[in-house]
């Protein structure tokens, strides 16, 4: 299991920038691999300012295509062409997201240094739309005024660390030390059964990250973000503005809280903050009300998926 899994805020603010906060957009780092998760107007400024690696982005996620969450793709997949990216480039979206693009560089004269896979969300159900050896992505249908999915970032790969000297003395082949990481037990042969508690130690429990970037208070995703150990979940008004927030399927940030609190996660972020919202800590005070381990996400810090406390990197 890799020890890095960390989440960079990017943006939080809502349909605007202002002039501390920048729309949607989060990188997020999981050992050797980083993602991007929405893309609104000025992640590319902000990956510099942060002194993160714009061409070590694997895979782009897209939630929906109101413009605050992905007005930064085409100007972003410029640059990684312009600075002659060859690794491919994945990108995860709804149904329109591919001939936007296209057509915009099409429109530009532009041909692109690198090839771009596309993968179509589901808005009617949640799938594991891509899987890799130590991850998988996992999309949730949201309750918002387009077609919008969250998406949930799960740790994969072994289980167990092999108890080397327990193995030789036990005469397992080194072939089957693989299969031991994962669980399985060993047979020497049909009468005999060596049990892999007994030649191996247990790793940590694996990790997951949950982004719930616009929706409206919905219940029917806490199957899906159940335990999740990092919960970020959009929190655009306060209670006092609940018609407000329910007229445009969003969320305040009490009703986010609740929905943390009945999904057991281990730890809420708030985010996507209406620009009304100078001072925040309100928002932060009426999450915790309902969810004590509510915490801001604040623009450029970054903050651990851990199994303990939140905790915020430098």
């Amino acid at each position: 299991m890799y020890s890095r899994f960390d989440v960079t805020i990017l943006g939080n603010s809502s349909a605007t920038p202002t002039k501390d906060r920048d729309p949607s957009s989060q990188y997020v780092r999981l050992g050797p691999h980083s993602i991007l998760l929405d893309c609104g107007e000025g992640t590319q400024s902000r990956i510099h300012e942060f002194g993160l690696k714009l061409q070590k982005i694997s895979v782009i996620c897209i939630s929906h295509l109101h413009g605050d969450h992905f007005f930064g793709l085409p100007g972003l997949i410029t640059t990684m062409s312009l600075y002659r990216r060859i690794d491919p480039l994945l990108i995860i979206g709804p149904e329109g997201l591919r001939d936007i693009l296209m057509s915009l560089i099409a429109a530009g004269d532009s041909e692109l240094s690198f090839n771009i896979d596309f993968l179509t969300t589901q808005t009617n159900q949640s799938e594991v739309i891509f899987k890799h050896q130590d991850f998988q992505i996992q999309t949730v249908p949201l309750n918002h005024r387009i077609p919008c999915t969250g998406f949930i970032i799960k740790e994969l790969g072994p289980i167990r660390r092999v108890n080397v000297d327990a193995c030789q003395e036990r005469n397992i082949p080194i072939s089957f030390y693989e299969s031991l990481k994962f669980g399985y037990d060993y047979f020497p042969n049909n009468e005999l059964r060596i049990p892999n508690s007994e030649v191996t130690w247990p790793l940590p429990e694996k990790r997951f990250y949950a982004y719930i970037s616009d929706t409206k208070y919905d219940e029917d995703i806490i199957p899906l973000i159940s335990g999740a150990d990092l919960l970020y979940h959009e929190a655009t008004f306060m209670s006092d503005r609940q018609d407000r927030a329910t007229d445009t399927f969003h969320s305040t940030a009490k009703q986010a809280a609740i929905i943390a609190k009945k999904a057991n996660v281990g730890q809420l972020l708030l985010g996507h903050y209406s620009a009304r919202y100078s001072d925040l800590t309100p928002l932060l005070e009426e999450a915790k009300c309902e969810f004590f381990d509510s915490e801001l996400s604040l623009q450029g810090e970054t903050y651990s998926v851990a199994k303990d406390e939140l905790k915020i990197t430098k």
